[in-house]
Order: structure tokens, then sequence, then C-alpha cells
């Protein structure tokens, strides 16, 4: 399984992924699945992955496949569409066309099509957006009342979003939000596990200047991890008890 979230925020869009991939318990592995295309000074676009492996590396081999070979007449790629809209509906399409070829074997076996996608980026001067992608490739768009969005195993993380993800943060608050939650998961959920690969987009800088993989022995995230666990035990032991 994974855990991905992604946030929209004025000043820019922050995304994480974890990179832990299973096959029952005795079959686990390590797959990347941030990924981004850039032209700097025109376009960059992010895309993060759960769900079916096979699935989720189909669509972006399609997707890169687009990017190489000759266009045919109309066809648009990441490189050429006009906005992050219609870059969501390339991803649909792609995942679409999975569906179309192994959709029907997928289906005959427990695992199903399972892909989920959030696709985010900037495209010239339009603002930042952000959209989740469905396994049937249709899609919704996050607003200022809902600026996150979660795929994969994300319930363990949710909470710390729902009560302090803010349009207004700053990008590295949001981050440190971001890995609060992926430490939450992490405690709770095998399936899913470090590193993490964590991207930060400054709005308008049309590139990628802020990313990182967060490993095993990362020195900030270690100390966040038991920053936040100190400041939990603190709050809780000063609340007042429950009484009959």
């Amino acid at each position: 399984m994974t855990y991905c979230v992604a946030l929209r925020l004025d000043r820019g869009l922050v995304f994480a992924a974890d990179t832990r991939t299973s096959a029952g318990t005795a079959n686990v592995a390590q797959y990347r699945k941030l990924y981004y295309w850039r032209q700097p000074g025109e376009r960059v676009i992010v895309l993060l992955c759960a769900g079916n492996l096979s699935v989720t590396q189909s669509v972006v081999s399609l997707l890169n496949e687009q990017l190489v070979q000759e266009p045919l007449k109309g066809q648009s790629t990441l490189f050429t569409v006009a906005s992050l809209y219609r870059a969501a509906r390339l991803v649909g399409d792609a995942v679409r066309e999975v569906r179309r070829v192994d959709g029907s074997a997928l289906e005959d076996t427990n695992s199903g099509f399972n892909a989920t996608f959030i696709l985010g980026g900037q495209i010239g001067a339009e603002a930042p957006r952000l959209f989740m992608i469905y396994p049937e490739g249709n899609f919704i768009e996050a607003t200022d009342d809902t600026p996150f969005f979660q795929i994969g195993e994300h319930k363990y993380g949710k909470p710390i979003l729902d009560r302090v993800a803010q349009p207004s943060m700053r990008l590295g608050e949001a981050a440190k939000m971001v890995l609060l939650s992926f430490d939450s998961t992490l405690r709770s959920n095998l399936s899913v596990g470090l590193p993490i690969d964590l991207l930060i987009y400054e709005r308008d800088s049309l590139d990628v200047r802020r990313e990182k993989r967060i490993e095993q022995a990362d020195e900030y995230f270690r100390k966040l991890s038991g920053a936040w666990s100190d400041a939990l035990r603190t709050a809780f032991a000063k609340m007042e008890e429950f009484k009959v």
C-alpha cells in the first residue's frame, strides 16, 4: 500500500509520498510514487500515485511515451496542454486506456483495477492547481475549503490535516505538518514506510527547486517525531481527568 498527500496553498504546493510497496508480508519492496515533469519558466507538473503498482506504472509510462513519440494530429501531451485541467484530463485518459487493456484481467482477480492519482502544478500565468483523479479517470479539484488531497492509507494522517491545514500557511510550515501526518501513519500502519519523497513548489517559480528524500536516519524527521510525541504527552497530561 502507500500514503500520498498534497496541499494547494497561497504560496504554492506541497507534495509527499512514501515508497513502500507490499504484496503480502513476505514481499515488500521500494518504488518511487512521486513523479514530475518540468519545462523551466513554462510549467511544472507533479503526479502522486497510489494503488496497483502495475497500473500506476503503466499510466506514467503512457504519459512519458507521449512526450517522446511523434504526436498525432490534435494529440496533447503534458508539455503542450494549456492548463492543469487539461493535464488532469490527459491523465484520466491514460487511466482509461490502461483500464481498457488490463481492466478485465485485473477485475477477475482479488486486487481489481485500483489506482488513484493526485496531479498538481502550474502552467504559465495560471494559478497553481491540484486535482485528485479516480480509477475511472474522472477527477475533482482542491479548493480553499478543502486545500489538500490524500490517497492510499490516509486515515491515520488525516486528523492533523483537518485541524491545521490552511491555504495561508507558509510552505515550510505546511511541509512540517505533512511530515507529522506521515509520522502518525508510519506508527499505525506497517504498509507505509520510509523513505518519503517530499517536493515543495513555490508559486510562479515554474521550476522544481526544493525536493528531498526523507531517509530512515534523517535528523530533522527524527527530531520532529520525538518533539511531536512529547508535545502530545504534555498536552494530554495537562487535560482534566474524566470524573463521574
